[in-house]
């Protein structure tokens, strides 16, 4: 097992941060406020621990669980504490109106991290298509959910599938980084669902495979 270090304190860093914890993982949780990291490291359990806020993070792969609106500062304040480590991008550029991005036109969230933190961490865009309390819920009548992945560095993506696979989850691969540009319009879509269609939060976009 692997320890996974999680900046942010909301609700995708309880619920991918509890699912770690249970699958065995050794958590460390990092916030801005340390009452609410430490809070977080006691509901997890399992020997879970609090790191300081811009202080070089435990682990090698290190989970953004932070809002899009503050990821690019507390990456670009991080600076090379995050050198050679793996970043995992959960963040959604919405805009205020649920149906555009905050991003420059021709570019995505995912890149904009790449392009704000060392250039020797890796990035990988993963979970951004589910809502929080889905996650931590886990499989739903024995069929786990699924979570697609995107970066460049393959090797990168093959430690986030594993790391994925071991909290019970199904990892899809969709490609290089640049499809990020795609699951962020996921979110757009889950949205779209939530608003027109559906009605509630309680469901989840994955892949039926036709045998």
């Amino acid at each position: 097992m692997s320890t996974i270090s999680i900046i942010g304190s909301g609700g995708m860093a309880a619920a991918i941060g509890g699912l770690a914890a249970k699958a065995g993982h050794t958590v460390e949780v990092i916030a801005r406020d340390p009452a609410k990291a430490q809070a977080l490291a006691e509901q997890f359990g399992a020997g879970a621990t609090t790191g300081t806020f811009l202080a070089a993070p435990a682990g090698d792969i290190v989970l953004l669980a932070v809002p899009y609106s503050a990821v690019l500062d507390v990456v670009r304040q991080y600076g090379e504490a995050l050198a050679a480590k793996l970043l995992i991008d959960i963040t959604n550029p919405v805009a205020p109106d649920l149906t555009s991005f905050v991003t420059p036109e021709n570019s995505f969230g995912a890149q904009e991290i790449a392009k704000a933190t060392s250039a020797d961490a890796h990035v990988v865009k993963a979970f951004n298509t589910h809502f929080s309390h889905v996650l931590a819920a886990g499989p739903v009548e024995g069929r786990p959910l699924d979570v697609f992945l995107a970066g460049d560095d393959a090797r990168a993506k093959a430690r986030v599938a594993a790391f994925v696979e071991s909290l019970g989850l199904r990892p899809l691969d969709t490609g290089p980084l640049l499809m990020a540009r795609t699951l962020e319009h996921m979110c757009l879509l889950s949205l779209g669902l939530m608003t027109h269609s559906v009605k509630h939060t309680n469901f989840a976009i994955g892949v039926s495979l036709l045998r």
